[in-house]
């Protein structure tokens, strides 16, 4: 009996879900994917979890600019990032609202279990 037990508590803690492996993950954007912003002054990215601020990063990339053909991209550099009390969410301040064209927010973040995880936001400025 006490193995049969044992190896019951052994495969529910494999196969249950634990906290401390779950991965950090995006779950909502200020402004959204996909949309399109009118000149906004902050960006803000909200995580499923607190992120372990110290190894967070976020960039905001200008990939397309209107009547500009060949746009290469471009790093806006003029912001400033704070952090959520509750460490989900990471909004990036900007001195002067986003000029028309297209961005990328590039960020990546790491949670307890220190797996970094990565991705992307596109947005349009009209």
């Amino acid at each position: 009996m006490r193995i049969s037990a044992l190896f019951a508590a052994l495969a529910l803690s494999v196969l249950a879900p634990s906290a401390a492996w779950a991965h950090v993950q995006l779950t909502a954007s200020t402004p959204a994917s996909g949309t399109e912003a009118k000149a906004p002054k902050a960006v803000a990215l909200t995580f499923s979890m607190p992120v372990n601020q110290g190894t967070a990063s976020a960039a905001i990339i200008m990939t397309a600019m209107p009547g500009m053909k060949d746009h290469g991209e471009m790093a806006i550099r003029n912001f400033t990032p704070s952090w959520s009390a509750d460490g989900k969410t990471l909004t990036l301040t900007l001195a002067k609202p986003l000029p028309k064209g297209t961005y990328d927010i590039r960020w990546q973040a790491a949670a307890a279990d220190g797996h970094a995880m990565s991705g992307s936001v596109t947005f349009e400025v009209k």
